[in-house]
């Protein structure tokens, strides 16, 4: 009688800790919920003035639902304010500084947790600390050292590095180094160090290790931390402004500046040509959300 008495106590046991822990996920979920509420408002407030006739706003108010709604905002701000241009513009800063940022992130993030070596620790406190020094701090001395660098007037119709693709890409991948390093040298850490001792076994040396073996594993991290450089990046409106004088270099969130005007501001198209410059990014993570949330996740379960 006594060993068929058992299974109930624990029977309920389980139960109790059911309804605790679906306790703690409902708070959870609901916090969760608040937040994403709060940060879809703004876009979908920005989507909502920028379908919107602004004689209908004018008329109605912004905090209204009467009059039109089309496309006709998105369009003039699609001509009026150049996208076409300053998109390639982003594409051409955007993808070079990402692919590098990675490539070097990588190499050093192999350098400092796969490699035993005397200064491994101190370059990644280095990295590491540079992400909390604030980029404006630098701008000024960027600024004079790029002025004062000399290009031929073939290369650069400023003769230095002013007003160049170049300028913007090296910053951007210099000041993005150190965050995806840390990243990377985490993960690294956590991959198993026999494989990089059977490969020096077999006769495989440090590049062959990091291009053949690391590299590979790390493509979950990478597609993770590439959506987000990409969004970084290209989000980016400091460097390129302060680098970049000719309009036709600028990139996409620049181009917002040509739909406002003299005297007066048209907010509903200004909101569609932000909505415009939201919609690569958000492609971007549609598409590699899958890779993006495995990148993030992966080896949370290890022990």
């Amino acid at each position: 009688m006594s060993t068929l008495a058992n299974p109930i106590p624990r029977t309920t046991a389980a139960a109790g800790t059911t309804r605790t822990s679906g306790k703690r996920h409902y708070g959870t979920h609901i916090f969760l919920t608040v937040m994403a509420i709060m940060w879809l408002i703004p876009l979908g407030w920005s989507l909502f003035t920028a379908l919107r006739p602004k004689a209908d706003t004018d008329k109605y108010g912004y905090f209204s639902l009467g009059g039109t709604f089309n496309f006709d905002n998105f369009i003039q701000a699609w001509t009026q304010g150049g996208f076409s241009k300053y998109l390639l513009n982003s594409v051409i800063i955007t993808v070079p500084a990402v692919l590098l940022t990675l490539f070097f992130a990588s190499m050093m993030a192999f350098a400092v947790s796969r490699v035993s070596w005397k200064f491994n620790v101190t370059l990644l406190i280095m990295f590491t600390a540079g992400n909390l020094l604030p980029p404006q701090v630098l701008a000024a001395p960027l600024f004079e050292m790029f002025k004062h660098v000399t290009l031929p007037y073939s290369f650069s119709d400023s003769g230095n590095l002013l007003n160049t693709y170049i300028s913007v890409i090296a910053v951007d991948t210099a000041f993005q180094i150190g965050f995806c390093t840390f990243v990377l040298s985490n993960y690294m850490k956590a991959l198993s160090s026999d494989l990089t001792e059977a490969a020096l076994v077999d006769g495989a040396g440090i590049w062959r290790q990091y291009w053949n073996i690391i590299l590979p594993l790390c493509r979950p991290a990478l597609a993770a931390l590439g959506t987000l450089e990409v969004i970084f990046i290209y989000n980016d409106f400091f460097w390129p402004l302060l680098f970049i004088q000719s309009g036709n270099r600028l990139p996409i969130t620049t181009a917002i500046n040509n739909l406002q005007g003299e005297f007066l501001s048209n907010y509903n198209l200004l909101a569609a040509g932000a909505t415009i410059t939201v919609i690569p990014t958000l492609i971007i993570y549609l598409v590699l959300q899958r890779q993006f949330v495995a990148g993030l996740t992966l080896g949370s379960s290890k022990g």
